[in-house]
C-alpha cells in the first residue's frame, strides 16, 4: 500500500503525543487516518491540473525570456527593438491562463488557481511589472499597430542614427588616441549633413508624438530613439565640439531689430508732438501797429 498522506501522519503523530493513557484518542486518530488514506486525500498541497500546470510553465519560460532580454538590451538601451517578441509572446501566455478553463467545472478554472489562489500572486506581480516597463519605455510609439515590428518612421531615424555613427568612426580612423579639438574639424565638416538629417528627423518625430496624444507618456518618443538621440548629440557637441548652424538666423535678427527699434520711434514721435504743442504763434509788425492805431482811436473818440 501507498504510504499514509501527510495529514493522518500528523494525527497519528498528535495521538502518540497524548501518552500511552489516551488509548480512545490513539484508535480515534487511527481510524480518521484510514478514512482519509481510504478517500484518496492527497498527502501534500493539491497539484495543478495538466493543463493549468502547462500553461504556467511556458508563462514561466517567456518570463525568463523577457526578463534575459531586456538586462541585455539596457545599455545602450535597445529595449523596443529586440524584446517586442519575447513581450508579444509573454502577453499571449498570459492571456491563454487568464481564459483557461478546465473541461469539466469551475474547480479546474486555471484562472483561479494561478492567479489569485494566494496573496502574493506571483503571476499577476510578474506581468504588472513587464507592462508597466514596456509602457514607461513608450515602445508602442515605435512599434506599429500589431507590435509586430518597428515603425517606417523609427526604421529610417535608426539607419539615418547608424550612418552618423559610422561617418564619425570613420572620419575619426588613423587619427591617433589622444585627439585634440582641431582633430575633430573633419568631423564637424563631412558628417554636418548626416547630423543634421537625423537632428531634424527626430525633432519632426517629436512634434507629431506631441499632437497625436494626450496620455503622459505621448509627450516622449520610445526609449531607444530617445537614447540613441541622446548618444548622437553627446558625441557632436561635448565630444567632438561641433555647433549647429540655426537655419532661422535671419528671422530672429530681424525680429530683435524690430523689437529694439520700437521704443525710439516712440521716444521720438513723442518729442515731436510735445515739440508741436510748444509753438507760439507770433504776429507781423504791420498788424501790431494797426492794432495799436485802433486802440489810441477808440480812447480819443
Amino acid at each position: 500500500r501507498a504510504p499514509l498522506p501527510a495529514l493522518a501522519l500528523a494525527l497519528l503523530g498528535l495521538a502518540a503525543a497524548a501518552g500511552p493513557r489516551q488509548t480512545p484518542a490513539l484508535e480515534l486518530a487511527e481510524e480518521l487516518a484510514e478514512e482519509l488514506w481510504s478517500a484518496g486525500l492527497p498527502g501534500d498541497l493539491p497539484e495543478l491540473e495538466p493543463e493549468c500546470r502547462s500553461l504556467l510553465a511556458a508563462f514561466a519560460e517567456g518570463s525568463a525570456a523577457l526578463t534575459g532580454c531586456l538586462g541585455r538590451r539596457a545599455r545602450p538601451v535597445r529595449l523596443c527593438q529586440g524584446c517586442h517578441g519575447p513581450y508579444r509572446r509573454l502577453l499571449a501566455q498570459y492571456g491563454s491562463i487568464a481564459r483557461a478553463v478546465g473541461n469539466s467545472s469551475e474547480s479546474h478554472n486555471c484562472a483561479k488557481s494561478i492567479l489569485t489562489s494566494d496573496r502574493l500572486q506571483i503571476v499577476v506581480t510578474l506581468s504588472e511589472f513587464f507592462n508597466e516597463t514596456w509602457e514607461a519605455a513608450n515602445c508602442a510609439n515605435c512599434l506599429k499597430n500589431n507590435s509586430e515590428g518597428l515603425s517606417n518612421s523609427t526604421e529610417e531615424f535608426l539607419d539615418l542614427f547608424n550612418k552618423s555613427l559610422t561617418c564619425f568612426e570613420h572620419n575619426l580612423q588613423g587619427q591617433g588616441i589622444d585627439l585634440s579639438p582641431n582633430n575633430y574639424t573633419e568631423v564637424c565638416k563631412n558628417c554636418n549633413e548626416t547630423y543634421t538629417k537625423l537632428n531634424d528627423l527626430y525633432n519632426h518625430l517629436q512634434r507629431l508624438n506631441r499632437q497625436g496624444g494626450e496620455s503622459a507618456h505621448s509627450a516622449h518618443l520610445c526609449i531607444d530613439v530617445e537614447d540613441a538621440m541622446n548618444i548622437t548629440r553627446k558625441l557632436w557637441s561635448r565630444t567632438f565640439n561641433c555647433s549647429l548652424p540655426c537655419s532661422d538666423t535671419v528671422p530672429v535678427i530681424a525680429v530683435s531689430s524690430f523689437i529694439l527699434f520700437l521704443p525710439i520711434v516712440f521716444y521720438l514721435s513723442s518729442f515731436l508732438h510735445s515739440k508741436q504743442k510748444k509753438r507760439i504763434l507770433i504776429l507781423p509788425k504791420r498788424i501790431q501797429s494797426n492794432a495799436s492805431l485802433v486802440n489810441i482811436q477808440e480812447k480819443y473818440s
